[in-house]
């Protein structure tokens, strides 16, 4: 069966990266088109974002850490030097769905073979953002490396409040690292929909949240639409 490509819930385009947030948001976490999500988002965030000299991202697949997506063989040394002690920040952002930063890597002792390996390829600081899915839990992690620690500093504080529900935007922050942040604020906002409407499923079957998802997802399948459409039409139903 053909799975069909879900469609952002916006009406004005204001970037690719943005974009591309949304969409995986609202994207089932099985569909054949989230590896090309994730290896957009690792180009367009070391392309747009000032703070991020370059980035990755880090998944979990067959119980090891992968890179998946690298904008530069640099991100991949580091991301190595953290799958090869099984720690690191970008796998801590990963397995507790949380944004971790660090922004002075000369100082950080917590973890000696990423700090030493990041020292080495003069990097300063770097952030880790997790990244989800239809299902609303973090599939991967976007992690960003960079040379000025300021710029990291301010982009931090600004994902930090996204991930806290503030929503407010650093002036601060340059282009892309505003549109980087409304993508995950948008994002945000879609998984809040396609809970509610698991959350409605839950109630009507008495069953499991991954029952009432495998529902959601079948239900999409079946009418033709996307999860979200279909999410929101649940919430409809309800209403």
């Amino acid at each position: 069966m053909t799975q069909q490509r879900p469609t952002p819930p916006l009406t004005q385009r204001r970037g690719p990266l943005r974009d591309r947030l949304v969409t995986l948001a609202a994207t089932p976490d099985d569909h054949s088109s989230i590896e090309d999500d994730l290896i957009t988002i690792a180009q367009l965030s070391a392309q747009l974002i000032a703070a991020a000299s370059y980035a990755s991202v880090t998944a979990r697949q067959e119980d090891a850490y992968t890179t998946v997506a690298a904008s530069d063989d640099i991100a991949v040394a580091v991301d190595q030097a953290q799958y090869a002690d099984q720690t690191g920040p970008c796998l801590d952002a990963l397995e507790t769905a949380r944004p971790l930063s660090v922004p002075d890597i000369t100082a950080t002792m917590r973890w000696p073979g990423f700090r030493d390996t990041a020292h080495r390829l003069g990097l300063h600081a770097s952030l880790s953002i997790p990244l989800f899915a239809g299902r609303g839990q973090a599939i991967a992690a976007l992690n960003l490396y960079g040379h000025d620690s300021t710029t990291m500093a301010a982009l931090t504080a600004a994902v930090l409040a996204t991930y806290d529900g503030d929503g407010l935007t650093s002036p601060d922050l340059d282009p892309g690292g505003a549109e980087l942040v409304n993508g995950l604020t948008i994002a945000f906002a879609v998984r809040a929909i396609i809970q509610q409407a698991i959350g409605i499923i839950i109630a009507e079957q008495h069953g499991t949240p991954d029952r009432a998802y495998a529902t959601l997802r079948l239900r999409a399948i079946d009418t033709g639409n996307s999860l979200i459409d279909t999410a929101n039409a649940v919430l409809t139903e309800q209403q």
